[in-house]
């Protein structure tokens, strides 16, 4: 069974999807309305799964006619997201922004799910038992070495 959080994720993806503009705009406490759920539910769903690692840019403005802006970056080709990407790991990455990036990938459909299980595998923090911030240098590097893979052999 899906949690509310993976429920709300889904129902914004698809207004996204359905939009015609480039972007969608929300009022947070209509959205949590519509679910039966507090007000932070909603804005733990856009701060965790609508980062820029996974291809999304949030805007809000707060007040009475306040709103969220949620718009989804897209590239035109899949190696222009993997020098994105490429470009975001320079200073390191952390458990959550790699996680974040694979979820990109998935969606961008640049890796499958089983390519996805095994990146999952080599970057995971019980995988690299190192100190921080080697850890994340680390981490960044097999990330780095695996898209220049993808980035070459696919050249699209």
């Amino acid at each position: 069974m899906r949690n509310i959080s993976d429920v709300i994720e889904g129902y914004l993806k698809e207004v996204i999807e359905l939009s015609e503009r480039d972007h969608i705009e929300i009022k947070r406490n209509e959205v949590a309305e519509k679910f039966q759920c507090v007000p932070s539910q909603i804005n733990y769903v856009i701060n965790t799964r609508f980062t820029v690692d996974r291809g999304y840019l949030v805007e809000s403005k707060r007040g009475g006619g306040g709103y969220i802006r949620i718009k989804r970056i897209r590239l035109h080709k899949k190696s222009d997201v993997i020098s994105e990407v490429i470009g975001r790991l320079e200073n390191g990455a952390t458990q959550s922004m790699a996680e974040d990036i694979i979820f990109r990938l998935l969606d961008e459909e640049i890796i499958s799910k089983r390519e996805a299980k095994l990146i999952f595998s080599a970057i995971d923090r019980s995988t690299l038992l190192l100190p921080l911030p080697v850890r994340d240098e680390v981490r960044a590097r097999i990330l780095i070495a695996m898209l220049f893979t993808l980035k070459y052999q696919s050249n699209t």
